[in-house]
C-alpha cells in the first residue's frame, strides 16, 4: 500500500502495512490537514477511529509512519523529539506502527508548522 506524502514543495514516498490501522488510514485516504511539528515529528489529523494495538510503542524508528490513536492522527518521525533519552525518535504516548517511508526522512525537516500536508494512494 504505497503512498506519497506532500506539503508545500516536499515530497515523500512510503508504504502502509497491512495492519487493522495501516488498512483504516489507507481507506481513508486522501488525507488533507494541517502538519503540525513536535521535535522531529509531524502529525496531522486524520480522524480515523482506531485502537491500541498490541504492539504498540512510543519508541521509535527515523522513517516510521505512526498512529495516534487519541489523537486521531499520523505522526511520521523523522529524528529526535522532546521525549527522546537518546538518537531514537519518541512519541508522547504509545501509538501503532502503520508504516514506513521509502523515500529520505530527512525532507520532512522543511515541512512548516501549520502548512497544509497530504497523504494520498500511489498506484
Amino acid at each position: 500500500m504505497r503512498v506519497l506524502i506532500s506539503a508545500g514543495e516536499v515530497e515523500v514516498e512510503g508504504e502502509l502495512y497491512p495492519t487493522p490501522t495501516g488498512r483504516k488510514v489507507w481507506e481513508a485516504l486522501p488525507i488533507e490537514s494541517v502538519a503540525h511539528r513536535w521535535g522531529d515529528e509531524i502529525y496531522f489529523s486524520a480522524g480515523v477511529d482506531a485502537e491500541l494495538e498490541e504492539d504498540a510503542r512510543a519508541e521509535q524508528e527515523v522513517g516510521n509512519i505512526c498512529y495516534w490513536c487519541e489523537g486521531r492522527a499520523v505522526a511520521i518521525f523523522f529524528g529526535r523529539t522532546p521525549a527522546s533519552t537518546s538518537h531514537k525518535p519518541v512519541a508522547v504516548e504509545p501509538v501503532n506502527l502503520i508504516g514506513r517511508l521509502t523515500g529520505d526522512a530527512g525532507i520532512l525537516r522543511k515541512v512548516k508548522e501549520g502548512e497544509r500536508i497530504r497523504m494520498s494512494r500511489l498506484p
